[in-house]
């Protein structure tokens, strides 16, 4: 059985680049039926923090990363926090002391006797890599205060947790043949390496943590994205699924992955393509999906949700409007509240000329009369008022849907006056009539 797994360490925000390396290594589990675990590596005492370890959980769990073996999953590799894991760090320090492969200096360290020797690595992305004989100093794997090295810890966690692939980052490549040298000198057979491309700006710079799109909380999940479409977009990032299309769902994506197609370049991040992933993902949901995705942040606004059932249809009604969750309050806040301001064109708009009150006088007059409130009758009402005025529809929609909503954008007039309600509508124009 596949084992892989995510290791981040919890010095700060999940960053796109490791959660593009933790879905790598979750579609290959789930792929093949395996086993993705994950491991916290938290032996940077002076940098690690509680709010980043819950925020590297929160950004997995949001992307659907469900991990079979870890934090609050148990499993039979535990712990899984490296800090957890002294006395078994010790006991492989024992095995390459009594196999003359460490040393101590004077001052405390404990020292790696490299091989000297050619070292060649198979890579599923990047083919066999050869490392010629080193000349670097021995390696440290202890430090004088007790407390290991990663490339120490990462090879003896790898041995004990099984596993047979990893999947990480193309910056990890240089240091492979060290841990090669462990493995070999532990007696241990090492996993199968895939080293993925590593994630650029669009100008071509390596992405940092401060770069924009590069935290996955602030820059997602606080943005309103949903988990679907950064999902997809992620894997997109250093890999090409052999579809006719791009959007494509989890159960599609993990059927279709294939580690020997991942790409060998670096990946350019397009947060504007990102964006339009959100956008074929929110256009897909329905309208109780969407609605729900789109409720935290309209409250987040402070506007009172009275009727889910309006609701929904309102925040459906802008739905080809929006590429982002965070966006969809600025397009919907009238339907909540009366109070609406209204904006600079809009008010331009209706003093333009002189008749436009009157047309909206007419437009009052004709749903006053209205027998029936649905969207057909109140587009009827609304021709029926623009013939007896002269002029065409047209001349009257964007003066009506300044009155209704504050706005010269959105959805339909008619929508926009039968979800606010026949009452609301007239009391509507009645408020804007107050700008003549």
């Amino acid at each position: 059985m596949t084992r892989v797994r995510f290791a981040p360490s919890p010095t700060g925000d999940l960053h796109v680049g490791g959660g593009r390396t933790a879905l790598f290594n979750w579609l290959f589990a789930r792929k093949t039926g395996g086993t993705f675990i994950l491991r916290i590596e938290d032996t940077d005492g002076a940098r690690n923090t509680e709010d980043a370890k819950r925020g590297i959980e929160k950004g997995l769990r949001w992307l659907g990363l469900d991990w079979d073996e870890g934090p609050d999953a148990g499993g039979d590799c535990g712990p899984y926090f490296q800090s957890q894991r002294k006395d078994i760090y010790d006991t492989y320090l024992a095995k390459l002391e009594a196999a003359d492969r460490v040393y101590t200096e004077d001052n405390g360290a404990v020292r790696f006797k490299f091989s000297r020797t050619a070292i060649t690595v198979h890579d599923l992305v990047c083919g066999d890599v050869t490392f010629a004989p080193t000349e670097e100093p021995d390696m440290t794997v202890r430090r004088p205060d007790g407390s290991y090295i990663f490339h120490f810890v990462n090879v003896v966690d790898d041995i004990e947790m099984k596993m047979t692939h990893v999947f990480r980052g193309e910056d990890h490549l240089s240091n492979t043949w060290k841990h090669i040298d462990l493995f070999n000198a532990f007696g241990a057979t090492p996993p199968i390496y895939a080293h993925i491309p590593l994630i650029l700006n669009s100008d071509g710079s390596k992405m940092s943590k401060r770069d924009a799109g590069s935290a996955i909380e602030h820059s997602y999940i606080n943005e309103g994205f949903l988990p679907d479409a950064v999902f997809n977009y992620l894997v997109m990032l250093g890999w090409t699924p052999r579809a006719d299309k791009e959007v494509l769902g989890r159960d599609e994506l993990v059927k279709l992955f294939d580690p020997a197609e991942i790409h060998s370049s670096n990946a350019r991040f397009d947060l504007q393509k990102c964006q339009w992933f959100n956008a074929q993902y929110l256009r897909a949901l329905s309208p109780e999906a969407l609605f729900a995705a789109a409720r935290p942040f309209i409250e987040a606004k402070g506007y009172v949700i009275a009727d889910e059932a309006t609701a929904t249809a309102a925040v459906y009604s802008v739905k080809e409007k929006v590429s982002l969750l965070t966006e969809i309050p600025a397009w919907v806040h009238y339907f909540f509240r009366e109070d609406y301001p209204f904006e600079a064109d809009v008010t331009e708009k209706l003093k333009a000329k002189p008749e436009n009150a009157s047309l909206l006088r007419a437009a009052a007059a004709a749903f006053t009369t209205a027998t029936e409130w649905t969207e057909a009758s109140v587009q009827t009402a609304i021709e029926e008022a623009a013939k007896g005025a002269g002029v065409k529809p047209g001349a009257l929609m964007p003066l009506l849907r300044g009155a209704l909503s504050g706005q010269l954008r959105g959805p339909g007039v008619n929508t926009i006056g039968h979800l606010v309600g026949k009452d609301s509508t007239l009391r509507r124009i009645e408020r804007a009539l107050g700008l003549f």
